[in-house]
């Protein structure tokens, strides 16, 4: 029975002591749970034993393996402790090999005695440096960071090792940027050196050249100037201002307008304009006023454009020659001619009054060489007369006396009449006719009989090898055209611009001709007093058309 109960009693005690540990235990279960427990430390009856937690460090192991760096801890021997996945990639080696093995293996052999004190200074203190490792294909450049941990078991030494291929590349295309860089600068300054010097050298030149320009301008007797393109004036030579007396503000841009006579200002800006517009050469006579008396004098004004590479206008050159005494010195040709011209005509027409008589004379035969004579006589003082009558043309037509009545006139009856008389004349000749309708147009029968029968004369005297001439008549923008069309000579670009001038001639070796140079000059002033227009096309070696234009006469 005592010892029943010493029994139970002892199990109550050992039940409550047992009570106690299970409380204790559960207590250090939940400690371990809530992570307030890293390690555990077990008396094994010869010493305490720590045991760390397996979850304890787990988030700084997923930490350095998930790391872009390589993480490695060595000991005092260089022994590598531990690794992560990344350095094992960078050393081309599987992780489970790595552990054990002297970190200095995968030091390229350049870099061995730098990573050496390195290593020998990071046990003291933090340090860096770049050292290249080798992984048994190629270097890899790294950037390697020393600190001491202080474990359990001792201290070690932790090695950051951060990659730095791809700053390397960089650094290297960086490096060759810079040197393109530096040699794009290079040639850049080379090339602006040059330019530079270009453009001293073009500046050196272009004010040689403008004062050359200068020089001579303010040598030469003309009045010279030059213009923008859009017409207002930009230089003055030295002449310009000793003769106007003015200075270059009251004549720059516009201002030279109060120079010219107001009779002949609106006729110079008419054919200013049209040049400006169209880029042909300005040509005009005009009267300008002298600073130093008041009076006008005749100038003759020329003007061509200079023009880029581009065949753009820059500026314009123009001259103005004083024509003053050939004015008047023309005038007093006029003058004569027309004096000599109405004396020439009373014993021209007495002398041919005469050889009609002889012609005419019936009581006796006259001898066959007698009437040859009086025939070739008839033929000169026909010629003669013709000559006369276009002199004293001429002087009508520079005198303004040319005047006639207008009346209407069948244009194609006209023309019909002049190929008559040209057959007449000319037998060996062929005048081909193609018009085919009646023209109409108001003006003076005998002065455009005498237009046409200068085209035909021009055509048979510069035809002299080709007998055939055309002459056509044809509705041409709204007037009616009249053209007289050769095979012979032809004219060249600078006679065709010359050919209606007063007393000019084609000179051409091959075909000598007769005459005073005046008739066309003359036609050109008839078809202007009819309000029409006259005009050739040509070239040299394949014949000309001349032709002229009416207006139609109104129904």
């Amino acid at each position: 029975m005592t010892q029943a109960k010493i029994d139970y009693g002892q199990l109550l005690t050992e039940n409550y002591e047992l009570r106690l540990q299970l409380e204790e235990a559960r207590d250090t279960i939940d400690a371990i749970r809530t992570g307030q427990v890293d390690a555990l430390i077990v008396n094994n009856g010869d010493s305490p034993q720590v045991y760390t937690l397996k979850t304890a460090d787990q988030t700084y192991r997923v930490l350095i393996e998930k790391m872009n760096e390589g993480a490695v801890t060595i000991n005092r021997e260089g022994l590598i402790l531990y690794c992560n996945s990344r350095f094992a990639d960078m050393a081309n080696i599987a992780l489970e090999k790595v552990i054990g093995l002297p970190f200095k293996t995968f030091v390229a052999e350049a870099s061995k005695e730098k990573f050496n004190a390195l290593i020998s200074d990071g046990w003291d203190k933090d340090c860096k440096d770049e050292v290249e490792l080798f992984n048994n294909k190629q270097s890899v450049p790294c950037l390697l960071s020393c600190n001491t941990l202080n474990l359990d078991e001792g201290t070690a030494l932790s090695i950051i090792l951060t990659d730095l291929t791809i700053l390397k590349e960089t650094e290297k295309q960086l490096k060759i940027r810079n040197e393109q860089l530096l040699a794009a600068n290079f040639a850049t300054d080379k090339l602006n050196n040059e330019l530079e010097d270009t453009v001293k050298y073009r500046t050196d030149e272009l004010f040689l050249s403008r004062e050359h320009f200068k020089y001579l301008a303010n040598n030469i007797p003309q009045m010279t100037w030059t213009n923008l393109p859009g017409g207002t004036i930009n230089y003055y030579n030295q002449q310009w201002y000793n003769y106007t007396g003015l200075s270059y503000e009251e004549t720059k841009e516009w201002g030279w307008q109060k120079v010219i006579h107001a009779d002949d200002l609106a006729n110079t800006m008419d054919r200013y304009w049209a040049s400006l517009l169209s880029g042909n050469a300005f040509e005009v006579e005009n009267r300008c006023k002298r600073g130093s008396d008041g009076t006008y004098r005749w100038h003759l004004n020329r003007a061509v454009p200079v023009r880029d590479e581009q065949n753009q206008i820059v500026f314009w050159v123009g001259t103005a020659t004083d024509i003053e005494d050939q004015k008047r010195e023309m005038e007093r040709k006029d003058e004569f001619i027309g004096v000599a011209s109405h004396e020439l005509r009373t014993p021209l027409t007495i002398l041919k009054g005469y050889l009609q008589l002889i012609t005419s004379y019936k009581k006796e035969e006259l001898p066959l060489i007698v009437k040859q004579y009086i025939a070739k006589a008839n033929i000169s003082v026909n010629k003669l007369q013709r000559l006369v009558n276009d002199l004293l043309d001429v002087s009508m037509i520079q005198s303004g006396k040319l005047e006639y009545p207008f009346t209407a006139v069948n244009l194609s009856n006209l023309i019909k009449v002049c190929i008559e008389n040209a057959g007449h004349i000319y037998p060996a000749n062929v005048f081909e006719n193609t018009n085919e309708k009646i023209f109409l147009v108001q003006g003076n029968s005998d002065r455009l009989e005498q237009v046409i029968m200068n085209l035909i004369n021009n055509a048979v005297k510069y035809s002299k090898e080709h007998k055939n001439a055309v002459i056509k008549t044809f509705l041409h923008n709204n007037q009616v055209r009249v053209s007289v069309t050769d095979f012979g000579v032809g004219l060249s670009e600078g006679q065709k611009e010359r050919i209606f001038e007063r007393f000019y001639r084609v000179e051409d070796k091959k075909y000598m001709t007769s005459g005073l140079g005046v008739g066309l000059h003359i036609s050109a002033e008839i078809i202007k007093n009819h309000k029409g227009k006259i005009g050739v096309d040509s070239e040299l070696g394949k014949g000309a058309t001349f032709y002229f234009d009416l207006p139609l006469a109104s129904a």
